[in-house]
């Protein structure tokens, strides 16, 4: 598409690294898999190569067979590969593993306020009455991705309403970025940080409603996640770096730079397609690929992140080792290059 400059051999390359490399990982049923495996099933699409989504079949398949664990907000993440894998397959095992999740959201999990997701992570009460960006991956895209393709008004609802709450909750009016996490005990964004991920979620996620959903333009509450959206991608891109990356800590010379978040903040700007943005996308290309070895590990993503107590403790969060979600957004941003091109 006229405006983005990549290699497409050389995404084609990074990509099927990444994926072979992602598929040795022992990856459970839990996000850091349900990220992983959704950003190969994004690869398989975008570069019509099958084999990665068998790959991920014969996982999948695997982990079912083993039990699943107890449903939180991060493993209903795994309903996305659910998702594609039963409309690849038509086997009617994925989908009732992604209703079973799907259940979990619309009934059980917690939630506080006007309906809004509490994040969760373990079957105890870990963060009681807070909402993280990361939900808006976790759940609300699952959400919205399964009410389309079973024609259920009333997930597409309840994904649009997470949207708007999360919106109203974490992003900030006057900078347009988004907080890590809210608590709705002490109304307070805890340590008040853009964290560079939690943007990656929301920026993402809100990215794949206008093409996910059809006739968007139909549903009130879309044209809230539009115009959050546009206000947080003119807000990201005064924050890139020199070298075309974002840090951990969005608005902190001190932070380091950080490849999952910068992966999943391209790949937003690249499928909400404001010609804008290009350039800042291109600047975030060469940036990215050198941070995929030769063969397919995605380098300086930082660990699992809960809402840290000050700005030390993100930016002394390891980025030393391999993470599942560093290799599902890394490939979902190959993917986005791919289908803007296709």
């Amino acid at each position: 598409m006229a405006g983005l400059q990549f290699d497409r051999e050389k995404v084609l390359a990074a990509m099927d690294a990444v994926a072979e490399r992602t598929m040795r990982m022992d990856l459970t049923w839990d996000w850091p898999c349900g990220v992983a495996y959704y950003g190969i099933c994004e690869a398989a699409q975008a570069s019509g190569n099958d084999r990665y989504l068998s790959l991920v079949q014969e996982r999948v398949d695997e982990l079912m067979s083993l039990g699943l664990p107890p449903v939180t907000v991060n493993t209903c993440s795994m309903g996305h590969c659910c998702l594609t894998l039963f409309e690849r397959t038509g086997e009617a095992k994925y989908r009732e593993a992604a209703e079973r999740l799907l259940r979990y959201l619309m009934y059980d999990a917690p939630r506080f306020g006007e309906g809004i997701l509490q994040h969760t992570v373990s079957v105890k009460d870990d963060f009681p009455e807070q909402c993280w960006a990361d939900t808006l991956f976790m759940a609300a895209f699952f959400l919205l991705r399964a009410g389309v393709l079973f024609s259920d008004e009333a997930m597409v609802d309840d994904a649009l309403l997470q949207y708007d709450g999360h919106i109203r909750y974490l992003q900030d009016a006057s900078s347009g970025l988004f907080y890590h996490g809210y608590d709705n005990r002490s109304q307070s964004h805890m340590s008040g940080f853009y964290w560079g991920r939690a943007n990656a979620w929301a920026a993402y996620t809100m990215a794949q409603v206008g093409v996910r959903l059809p006739e968007c333009y139909l549903y009130p509450k879309y044209m809230d996640v539009a115009g959050s959206l546009s206000e947080q991608l003119s807000a990201l891109k005064l924050v890139q770096t020199e070298n075309g990356l974002w840090r951990t800590i969005l608005d902190d010379p001190d932070s380091y730079e950080e490849v999952s978040a910068s992966c999943g903040i391209a790949a937003a700007m690249a499928v909400n397609g404001n010609p804008l943005h290009y350039k800042y996308v291109n600047r975030a290309v060469p940036a990215i690929l050198e941070n995929i070895t030769s063969d397919g590990r995605v380098l300086n993503v930082s660990a699992g992140t809960a809402v840290m107590r000050d700005r030390e403790g993100y930016r002394q969060i390891s980025r030393r080792w391999l993470q599942g979600w560093g290799q599902g957004l890394a490939l979902a941003f190959l993917a986005a290059l791919l289908g803007k091109e296709n």
